[in-house]
């Protein structure tokens, strides 16, 4: 019976959120924002997840800190480094050719894939060519996107994935340590815009030659799955490039026909010709 509640409760809190904020969870894959709910409810000590609901309707302070539970922030520098170094090796020699560039990093959290991949393209000369696209749904992830400042105990792991991804220099010309803080060069973030954007309920945002969106998808259930991969499909120039999570895959998503495996081992797509 408690379950039942509970999943009734979840069910008009998720609608709550998005008739009261615009923000819509309802299509996340149910499991996970059980989970990430009933954590939110104990942090806040509250009774039940009812309590947590009129919290958040007649408290718009709270909706910050229980998007903090909602969406993963989760990340690190080159995570996964043979993704960043299948795109060093095999993506960017075709990237090379364009005149000008566009990168889309879908769900980019605290921004460490954004600094990942701006240091990348700056490493093989293409960053001055390039204009970056960082969206979250969580405002104060992209404010913390665009400070790039991180607890300098971080650094140690972001550097060996550097490394392994093929790095071409110190990660340390990148960044100044300052009390316990990495503060990463502003220059990187020359050629970024910080922007608000739901795979949700937005619409295509640009046309891109590469968007990388990882372990995003995976908290989506499959028709929110083929909704984004529907919008990348429309977002990618001809031949575009799409990268995703270790765990995500394409294979089963309606949309598949409009992707050939490029590096299948790290989860890179490119889309096919019309």
């Amino acid at each position: 019976m408690t379950n039942e509640i509970e999943d009734i409760e979840i069910g008009l809190l998720l609608e709550a959120l998005y008739q009261r904020y615009h923000y819509d969870f309802r299509q996340y894959a149910r499991a996970s924002i059980k989970r990430r709910l009933i954590q939110a409810r104990s942090h806040f000590g509250l009774p039940s997840l009812t309590a947590l609901q009129e919290r958040v309707l007649h408290d718009p302070e709270m909706l910050p800190r229980l998007l903090a539970f909602l969406t993963v922030q989760v990340s690190e520098m080159f995570r996964d480094p043979g993704y960043f170094r299948a795109l060093r090796e095999q993506v960017l020699p075709h990237l090379r050719t364009y005149p000008s560039l566009k990168v889309w990093i879908a769900g980019c959290s605290a921004g460490e894939e954004l600094y990942s991949m701006a240091i990348l393209f700056r490493e093989e000369g293409l960053f001055d060519r390039t204009l970056f696209y960082a969206t979250d749904i969580n405002p104060d992830a992209l404010r913390a996107a665009e400070a790039g400042i991180y607890p300098l105990d971080r650094i140690r792991k972001f550097t060996e994935n550097h490394q392994k991804s093929g790095g071409r220099s110190s990660l340390s010309d990148y960044y100044t340590a300052d009390y316990g803080r990495a503060v990463f060069d502003k220059s990187l973030r020359a050629n970024v815009v910080f922007s608000d954007h739901s795979l949700v309920t937005d619409a295509v945002f640009a046309e891109m030659q590469l968007i990388s969106c990882r372990n995003v998808m995976i908290y989506f259930d499959r028709g929110l799955q083929d909704r984004a991969v529907g919008l990348f499909r429309d977002s990618l120039a001809r031949n575009g490039f799409l990268g995703i999570g270790s765990k995500e895959s394409l294979r089963f998503s309606r949309h598949a026909a409009a992707f050939s495996e490029f590096v299948p081992a790290e989860k890179i797509y490119r889309k096919r010709e019309p």
